[in-house]
């Protein structure tokens, strides 16, 4: 029975997430300079042509990853914003956080993909727009922090150096990750929180 268009769909989608998962690892591990289309053909277990017929180039397939992190980043500004107890939404961030980075290594290698994009230079046009999503969402940590310390949820101090301090380690967690390998083990999310939450709580 000839396939419908919804199953050709789905087997396409299911190609390129195997790609894009396949050269977040490769590029992690050797980036973005260094990484060929055929490690990440073989790593997906597809043919290279097969990769071609889904990204043109490695810059395309680099691109998209990056605006896929992009996304993310807005999507934590988006959340911080809400109205609701900056504590709840903290810890709400933190815990997806956590799930994620216990449960597989997409938002790890996501995380340091992000930071290479900008050492490396490697495409230059996304970096500015990195830097900017990455302004909005620290401003947005900031103000949440300084609400929450406005109504006792957090304890006292500079909301930018505690906002920056709590990036800090989401970063380090990811790259602790990355070298520690299989005896990485990921803190729990009451550790993550404690420098922002008072004495005791």
């Amino acid at each position: 029975m000839p396939r419908t268009k919804e199953q050709f769909e789905e087997m396409r989608n299911k190609t390129r997430e195997k790609i894009q998962l396949a050269a977040m690892q490769i590029f992690v591990q050797k980036g973005y300079g260094s990484t060929n289309v055929q490690e990440i053909a073989d790593l997906a277990g597809i043919s290279i042509g097969l990769l071609y017929r889904h990204y043109k180039t490695k810059e395309e397939l680099f691109n998209e990853l990056v605006e896929y992190s992009i996304n993310g980043i807005k999507g934590v500004s988006d959340l911080f914003k809400q109205d609701d107890s900056p504590k709840k939404l903290i810890m709400q961030f933190v815990d997806i956080v956590y799930k994620d980075m216990v449960d597989g290594d997409e938002l790890t290698n996501l995380l340091i993909l992000m930071t290479q994009s900008i050492f490396s230079g490697a495409i230059n046009h996304v970096e500015n727009e990195i830097k900017k999503q990455d302004a909005e969402m620290l401003n947005a940590t900031l103000n949440l922090i300084k609400r929450g310390q406005e109504i006792g949820e957090f304890r006292s101090g500079n909301p930018y150096e505690l906002a920056v301090f709590f990036y800090s380690t989401i970063q380090g967690l990811a790259t602790m990750k990355v070298m520690l390998k299989d005896s990485f083990i990921m803190p729990s999310p009451s550790i993550i929180m404690a420098f922002l939450l008072k004495e005791g709580e």
